[in-house]
């Protein structure tokens, strides 16, 4: 079990790209969450297998997106982690 915390930067907020993200991990067998940040960012925190977290992120970052991801996606930069424990869901928040 990995964790990845994926800063998205665009045009990212108030197109819903949080519950698409939301959407994408859970197909993806994903726990964690997206949440928008104070400076225009989306956070996005996932956990689970590794491979899945990458897909994720490439979704995230696909130009053109072959998913109908929302907004415009300009930047991906992605920490990597241990799991931690406690987390379940993933949620939009």
């Amino acid at each position: 079990m990995e964790r990845a915390t994926i800063f998205v930067r665009g045009q990212v907020q108030g197109v819903g790209f949080r519950w698409w993200t939301r959407a994408r991990a859970l197909e993806l067998g994903l726990v964690g969450h997206a949440r928008n940040m104070p400076d225009g960012r989306v956070e996005v925190v996932a956990q689970g297998e590794g491979a899945a977290i990458g897909g994720l992120v490439d979704l995230i970052g696909e130009r053109p997106s072959r998913t109908g991801r929302p907004g415009d996606v300009a930047a991906v930069v992605t920490q990597w982690s241990g799991a931690r424990g406690g987390v379940t869901q993933f949620v939009a928040k």
